[in-house]
Parts: C-alpha cells; structure tokens; sequence
C-alpha cells in the first residue's frame, strides 16, 4: 500500500502512470509478474504452490488485480479479493495487497485500494475488509490512512493433515498485504516471522 515516503529503498515520490489488469490462470503473467509479487509477501509459497493456489483459488471466486507501469510495462504491484457473502451482509475481502519493493511510496498501493473500493460498491457490498498482522506497522499506517479501523481480532490454528491423506495447506494464514509491496506496508500474516501477512501491504 502506498505510503509516500523516502528513505531507503524507496523511490522518488512520483507517482506512476498505471493500468490496472485482472488476469486468471493460464495468463503466463501469472507465473512472470503475480507470483514473485505474491511470493515476496509469502515466502513459504513455492511456485508449484502458486500455480495450485491461482486456480484453486479462481475457482473460489479469487481475483487477481495488476498494476502495470504504462511505460515500462513492468508489474508494480498487486492485489487478489474476492466478494463474500456473509451474515454482516455482501463484503469485499482483500486476501493480498502488495506493492513491489522498489515501486513503494509511488500510489500504487493506494491506487489499487481505490480500484477495489470501488469494484466492491459496485458488487453491493456493504464493506471492505483485509487482515493485517499485528507487526506489520507500516501496513497499519497505510490503512487507517484509509479510513480503514481495526473492528475484530482473527484468530486462527495450524491443523494437522488427515492421517488419511488430506490437502495440507500452502500457507498459515489468509493475506491481504500490499505487502511485500509495500507502499509503505508490510505483510500481515499469521506467522510474522516468515510470512508477511494477509494483506500484506
């Protein structure tokens, strides 16, 4: 997420001209620019992991939205949501939301924010919502920027595989980072040590 700021690693606070791209399984950008960005904010997900996640995913209703640098065509950052029906009403969830390291503090992250907000009155949703994790301060910065608040503690637990064989899990929690992005965010994920987190920003 987009926290204009200098220092190091950050770039010059200018913002870049962006086109913003849904793309689905079987885009070969996919494996070129949407895993390294997703892989940066969750380094415990292998490529194989990815692609098994991308179309798992998909098939679950998950987006995959990319912002393009217009002029070098380069993937700056990225976000995957998906819409939910709950019993709080129709919301649109942000699972990862990240900004490559060296495009940080150019709007991108904000850029992408404003996209989902927007595809989420469109859908009828009644709120936006991502997970951050509790040591990802820049990313907590970047959303209350935002006018987002904090409105519940996520709590969660590892669960053993079935000792009959059962789908182990690619990750230990759910993103919504424009993480590894960061646009002044970090990751929010269950396991802060090695996962930048859900949402990461």
């Amino acid at each position: 997420m987009d926290l204009t700021r200098t220092g190091p690693g950050a770039m010059d606070p200018v913002a870049a001209d962006l086109v913003l791209v849904d793309l689905g399984p079987g885009d070969p950008r996919m494996a070129a620019d949407v895993a390294p960005l997703i892989r940066a904010l969750r380094p415990r997900l292998s490529a194989d992991a990815f692609t098994a996640f991308a179309e798992e995913g998909h098939a679950q209703g998950l987006r995959f939205t990319v912002a393009y640098d217009t002029a070098t065509g380069r993937a700056l950052g990225a976000a995957t949501h998906r819409v939910l029906a709950t019993s709080r009403g129709r919301l649109l969830f942000v699972d990862d939301l990240v900004t490559a390291a060296g495009s940080r503090g150019r709007g991108v992250g904000a850029r992408l924010m404003a996209e989902l907000e927007r595809r989420g009155r469109a859908e009828g949703c009644a709120r936006l919502e991502l997970d951050s994790g509790t040591t990802n301060v820049d990313a907590h910065r970047f959303y209350h920027a935002r006018r987002l608040t904090v409105a519940a503690f996520h709590f969660g637990r590892e669960l053993e595989p079935d000792s009959g064989g059962g789908r182990s899990g690619t990750d230990g929690g759910s993103g919504t980072d424009e993480g590894s992005s960061r646009d002044g965010d970090s990751g929010t994920d269950a396991d802060p040590a090695t996962d930048r987190g859900s949402a990461g920003r």
